[in-house]
């Protein structure tokens, strides 16, 4: 007899990171495509009025956290059995992931919100090179669960002249901003988003990406607008297309080709050109205007030595 679902549920959620039972869900046909685990009667399993019937579900739960037990015994076991044996298998402190549990109406696996980040995007904004002034450059956004407390991640990347850029980091979903922080792995690159927060069906995240130049005679720090816009499905093209649109070139267009279905292209890229050109949409610091400052106030400190110590 299935008991706990609800705790069961949040334990799991808690532990892939997911934030909405669509996510949750998500992560189900990833394992089992034809998994019988269903959003709208998961509302209730979250809620504690129903559980599930389906045996297939069970197996699949016990796939998908990877644990070497049945799909009997993930009915079966009670909620501090099921908390003892994932953080047992994925080495993880017991207080510390219970801490993370949400309320079948809080934080983690909320349905009310009908909210999902998890996905992949194109991105689009103004590319901070000196040798590609004026190009719109594109990049790919993916989100999905993270580990540790963190309960989504995300990484970015372009394709360069100069090879692949690959950043990754953390997303944090506040109340005025939805914020990216991503980080080179084993490189200087540090990408900084502060976006609008999200509204269903998150179609498009949109905002400013902060950073420094990669292609360049020097490092300038630099803030563009950026679009992302959410495609149905990962696309190989992003991983292997030069990020550097043509010149006029249509990103309605890219879109589509990146499986995107658009019934009117000419409003889209409008629209698009709009949001990232209002107020010249790039702010580039440049060197004529920061070595000046520099140099004067380091004469203030040279000339007066004693009184700047």
């Amino acid at each position: 007899m299935a008991k706990d679902i609800d705790r069961k549920l949040r334990v799991t959620a808690a532990l892939l990171g997911t934030i909405t039972i669509k996510d949750l869900g998500a992560a189900f046909r990833r394992i089992n495509p034809a998994t019988p685990f269903d959003v709208e009667r998961a509302h209730k399993w979250m809620q504690g009025r129903a559980n599930p019937r389906e045996l297939q579900l069970y197996a699949d739960w016990a796939r998908l956290l990877d644990l070497d037990r049945s799909g009997d015994w993930v009915a079966e076991a009670d909620a501090e059995d099921f908390l003892d044996a994932v953080c047992a298998r994925h080495d993880r402190d017991r207080e510390t992931l219970k801490r993370h549990l949400g309320r079948p109406n809080g934080h983690a696996a909320q349905p009310e919100r009908g909210l999902t980040l998890a996905g992949t995007y194109a991105c689009y904004s103004h590319a901070w090179s000196p040798y590609f002034r004026g190009r719109v450059i594109r990049g790919e956004l993916s989100i999905g669960p993270g580990s540790g407390p963190n309960r989504l991640q995300a990484s970015y990347a372009e394709v360069l002249p100069t090879g692949r850029l690959s950043l990754e980091g953390s997303v944090s979903m506040e109340k005025q901003a939805l914020h990216l922080d991503l980080r080179e792995r084993g490189g200087d690159a540090h990408f900084v988003y502060f976006l609008f927060p999200p509204t269903p069906p998150v179609s498009v995240l949109a905002g400013l990406m902060c950073g420094a130049t990669i292609i360049g005679p020097v490092a300038q720090p630099s803030v563009t607008r950026i679009a992302m816009v959410k495609l149905p499905a990962a696309n190989a093209r992003l991983s292997t297309a030069e990020a550097y649109l043509p010149t006029q070139g249509s990103i309605a267009e890219d879109l589509i080709s990146l499986g995107l279905g658009i019934a009117d292209p000419g409003a889209v890229d409008r629209n698009l050109g709009t949001f990232l050109a209002r107020g010249d949409g790039l702010d580039q610091i440049s060197i004529s205007d920061y070595q000046p400052l520099v140099e004067s106030l380091d004469r203030a400190w040279l000339d007066f030595p004693s009184a700047n110590p």
